[in-house]
């Protein structure tokens, strides 16, 4: 008797020490858990953030000014001590315009860089095919300048710092009728997504005022004899004014213009934001209005370093483009030190709260619900072969994006 509960006693114990045992295993197993998601995340050496442009083919101006002025925005980021203490490190690749190259490196950003995020220094064809690998990865992407709204629309990861193309172009027929008094209008625009937003939201602009669109009309993004639209436009009786919406390589349509003898005057967007389109077009640029984001007479001393760093740095003039991508930098890595942290969810949350953001391209006062943001407008003219201040949109009406 005694012996079998001497033996009782030691199977007793043997099960509680197993329990107390497993105890201690499950509390040691939790406790490493909850003090490695206490402790802040190991910075890499250099915070990585994705880029892509079009740095070869027709829009390789426009791809070379947007990553000048990322890594511009880059080099003064760094010397002013980076972001939570690593400096910052651009990864950027050639698009070619071709959305399908945008999708490639997007995953290639993703999959085997692996940066934090990554900004867009695109036109609008191969920054939305991007977007979509973007958003589907939940890595956020700052999208510079390109206008589709299909862009950032629900696409809870993807940001535009530039102008929303409904607003451009509803701008564009603001000023048209409002300022510069035309009742008799012409479009002509680019068969692409950028042609197509803004001259749909400026023909809509321009009849709710009471102005009348009397000729509308496209041409193909490789077209650069348009004498046959230029010829009927010219016919038109009592026109006003003509609105183009292309690029500064379609510069010469103000040539053929103005040699045809059309000289009512003439309205284009961000798109003729370009030293190019003055380079290219001449004395025919001169009094051209543009709709952009830029103000080159900016009494911002933000703005007036920009310029001279920039030209310093490239020898040529900044463009809307450039100043775009030097924003869309900047606020990405205001975004990261707000947050933290290098995780890309907390990034996305950052940058969603960010207002008042004084950059380059005026103040973002903020971001509406599918993250476009909210700005002034500018309105530049060409005088003497220099984009000039003509006038600042500002009516929250006008250019509040309406998504």
């Amino acid at each position: 008797m005694v012996i079998f509960m001497k033996l009782l006693s030691k199977r007793a114990i043997t099960k509680v020490q197993s329990i107390l045992l497993t105890i201690i295993v499950i509390i040691g197993i939790v406790g490493v858990y909850y003090y490695s998601i206490s402790q802040p995340t190991q910075l890499p050496q250099t915070i990585k953030i994705g880029f892509f442009a079009p740095l070869t083919g027709p829009a390789s101006a426009d791809g070379y000014a947007a990553l000048n002025a990322a890594l511009l925005a880059v080099s003064h980021i760094n010397a002013k001590g980076g972001v939570l203490g690593k400096n910052l490190e651009l990864v950027y690749y050639d698009d070619a315009l071709n959305p399908d190259q945008a999708i490639a490196i997007a995953r290639k950003l993703i999959s085997d860089d692996k940066v934090v995020a990554a900004v867009s220094g695109s036109y609008s064809g191969t920054t939305l095919a991007a977007s979509i690998v973007f958003n589907s990865s939940g890595i956020p992407l700052v999208s510079s300048y390109a206008v589709h709204p299909d862009i950032t629309k629900n696409k809870p990861w993807v940001f535009r710092v530039g102008m929303l193309g409904e607003v451009e172009g509803k701008v564009a027929g603001y000023i048209a009728v409002s300022k510069l008094g035309a009742r008799r209008i012409a479009v002509l625009y680019d068969d692409i997504p950028f042609g197509q937003t803004l001259a749909s939201s400026f023909k809509a602009e321009v009849e709710s005022l009471g102005a009348n669109v009397v000729y509308y009309d496209k041409f193909s993004d490789k077209e650069r004899d348009f004498t046959a639209w230029l010829t009927q436009i010219k016919a038109i009786p009592n026109l006003d004014l003509l609105a183009i919406f292309g690029y500064y390589y379609h510069s010469a349509v103000l040539v053929q213009a103005r040699n045809l003898g059309i000289t009512v005057p003439i309205i284009g967007a961000e798109g003729f934001d370009s030293p190019k389109l003055i380079e290219l077009a001449g004395k025919a640029a001169e009094g051209v209005y543009i709709v952009t984001d830029l103000d080159r007479d900016s009494k911002s001393p933000i703005v007036q370093k920009f310029l001279a760093d920039y030209k310093n740095r490239t020898g040529i003039e900044a463009d809307m483009v450039a100043a775009s991508a030097y924003d869309a930098v900047t606020i990405l890595a205001k975004a990261i030190e707000n947050a933290g942290s290098i995780d890309p969810q907390a990034i996305k949350n950052a940058l969603s709260k960010i207002q008042n953001f004084e950059g380059v391209t005026g103040l973002i006062q903020g971001f509406t619900a599918q993250r476009n943001a909210i700005k002034n407008i500018v309105v530049q003219v060409v005088q003497n072969g220099k984009f000039h201040f003509y006038a600042e949109v500002t009516d929250p009406k006008i250019i509040t994006p309406p998504y």
